[in-house]
């Protein structure tokens, strides 16, 4: 058991992320997807990822990673050079870039996505019982990935879109039964960091903490906690923010 650090949507931001990593030596990584768009330099953001893949970092998909492999509909109005789009459909073809992982912190079970798994995806896929689980279904790659809903707050929406609050949270929070485990995921908040800011109301922001200075939101879900951990950089790039770093912890 060691430490690990999860890292938020990087969105471009080429020095946000070699910034976040200079304290970061040894430890493994988990990054939640959206490395790339809004910011200034999404080619670069893959170069610093690349030589990392398949030894101390886990490099999971984003929606904005998401609609540049085969099949998918881009979105972005400035999309990533021809070079970008290759490296990333390789990293998608051999496994380097996966949907879902698992992380065991201080007895916490906790399944890591881009936007979360909500209460539909976890029935559909037969309710597992923990994270490890989850994750293994979620990277079998089934369709429900890519379930966009309504601008991701219809709660069938899958992990690459869920929107935090009304898809995510409220959810699970209705939930009748145990909650599995927690979650850590990024793509969206419950506030908006800039001015501090709320965007949610009723039971979701009477459960939740913020750190404002690191960027990370916790909503204590029936037992369990949900972790937020998307900076919200912009084109522009935070002023402050920090992985989440999880002690005693391990990365199945």
């Amino acid at each position: 058991m060691a430490e690990v650090a999860v890292i938020g949507d990087v969105g471009g931001h080429a020095d946000q992320l070699r910034r976040a990593l200079r304290d970061l030596d040894g430890v493994v990584v988990v990054q939640v997807g959206d490395l790339v768009d809004r910011g200034p330099a999404s080619t670069e953001v893959l170069e610093v990822v690349a030589p990392r893949l398949g030894r101390d970092w886990v490099q999971l998909i984003g929606n904005h990673e998401a609609q540049y492999l085969q099949g998918q509909e881009v979105f972005w109005p400035d999309p990533l050079p021809r070079e970008g789009v290759a490296r990333l459909r390789e990293w998608w073809a051999d496994g380097r870039m996966r949907v879902a992982a698992a992380v065991t912190s201080g007895g916490e079970e906790f399944l890591v996505t881009h936007a979360g798994m909500t209460l539909a995806v976890w029935q559909e896929l037969g309710e597992p019982e923990s994270a490890v689980k989850a994750a293994e279904l979620l990277n079998e790659r089934p369709e429900v990935i890519w379930r966009m809903g309504v601008h991701g707050r219809d709660p069938e929406t899958g992990p690459l879109w869920a929107e935090s609050g009304a898809a995510l949270h409220e959810p699970w929070m209705r939930y009748g039964g145990i909650v599995p485990f927690g979650q850590i995921h990024g793509h969206s908040t419950v506030v908006h960091f800039g001015d501090r800011r709320w965007t949610c109301d009723g039971r979701t922001r009477q459960r939740s903490t913020v750190d404002w200075q690191a960027r990370h939101v916790r909503v204590r879900v029936n037992g369990r906690v949900f972790i937020g951990v998307d900076p919200g950089h912009g084109r522009h790039g935070a002023q402050s923010w920090e992985p989440l770093r999880l002690g005693d912890a391990e990365v199945h």
